[in-house]
């Protein structure tokens, strides 16, 4: 692809100088054309590094540049809503870290101001750009383990002791269902095909980090009687794991959601003997950027326009569960 989609990066979080900013420049699709932060001796210092044209000392002289056809979004979760609206109003195409807002009525701005602005906005799932992930709605559609009735997806980590991190900072949208528990919540909907009927979630508030859901496990129920049983925390070991569950089968992926080359294969039980599937192994945050690019170019969004807004309402209803005590009904 010759034509190539001219991005600016607006922040210089690890997830963008780690992951995200390597991916564009490997992308077959995209050029990092310029670096903002709020200060010019970070931007200019990552700038040299990246071998990046421009550097911008504030956030507003980025949107301004005319050669920046998008921007990429890896600020605080509390800063999301302002800055893409702020992007939009620029015309800018947008790619917002997950979770894109603190809840759904933000979520709803942010659409409708990319919207009327004529700009696309996704959001920054990158594991559901990995070829994986197709492979296992292949096996699903296929009906080799029949008709799906649970999916249960595990994400947990332990970093309790940096009590600084951002990700313990209430107000600033932190917690385990913002941070990691949006990953399995996000996998079921795109795995059932559905949207839920109800949410029931027990979580564990700390005092010593800001009273933040540090773990939070629940029931998400979806039409048919199909569910997602879930749990995800920061405080507790480290293991990630997604099984779909069927009448004659099952799927057990190891790894969900940070699979790239080595760790991209599944498995599939319902024979004699469990089917080791060698899916293709890919950079997701490389995928993600040249989908990106592609909706951008052909106008045709990789997910739908709504789907920001449908994560937000799941998520926000799972901490509305936990703190309440009770069943959260969407019908």
């Amino acid at each position: 692809m010759t034509q190539k989609l001219r991005w600016g990066i607006m922040g210089c979080a690890q997830i963008a100088t780690g992951s995200v900013m390597p991916a564009i420049q490997e992308s077959e699709t995209g050029v990092i054309h310029a670096v903002a932060s709020r200060g010019l001796t970070k931007s200019s210092a990552v700038a040299a590094e990246f071998g990046i044209e421009r550097a911008y000392g504030s956030y507003e002289e980025l949107l301004a540049d005319p050669e920046v056809d998008a921007v990429y979004i890896p600020l605080p979760n509390h800063l999301h809503c302002e800055w893409v609206i702020r992007a939009a109003e620029a015309g800018k195409h947008i790619l917002c870290e997950k979770p894109i807002a603190l809840n759904s009525r933000e979520a709803v701005e942010m659409v409708e101001a990319c919207r009327k602005a004529g700009v696309h906005l996704a959001e920054a799932y990158m594991y559901r750009h990995h070829p994986r992930i197709n492979e296992l709605q292949e096996i699903i559609a296929s009906g080799e383990i029949g008709e799906l009735r649970s999916i249960r997806g595990t994400f947990t980590y332990n970093d309790a002791e940096d009590t600084t991190n951002i990700r313990f900072n209430a107000a600033w949208g932190g917690g385990s269902l913002y941070d990691v528990g949006c990953y399995p919540l996000t996998a079921a909907r795109l795995l059932f095909g559905a949207e839920p009927e109800a949410v029931t979630v027990q979580a564990l508030f700390s005092p010593e980090h800001d009273n933040v859901d540090m773990m939070a496990s629940g029931l998400v129920e979806f039409p048919g009687g199909k569910s997602l049983i879930f749990d995800c925390g920061m405080w507790a070991y480290n293991r990630q794991l997604l099984e779909v569950l069927g009448t004659e089968g099952r799927i057990e992926v190891p790894m969900p959601f940070n699979a790239r080359f080595d760790d991209a294969e599944f498995f599939v039980y319902g024979g004699e003997e469990p089917r080791r599937v060698e899916a293709f192994g890919a950079n997701p945050y490389v995928q993600q950027a040249d989908h990106f690019a592609t909706a951008v170019f052909s106008g045709k969004p990789w997910i739908a326009a709504e789907d920001p807004v449908l994560n937000m309402r799941l998520i926000e209803s799972c901490l509305e569960s936990a703190r309440k005590r009770q069943r959260i009904s969407f019908v």
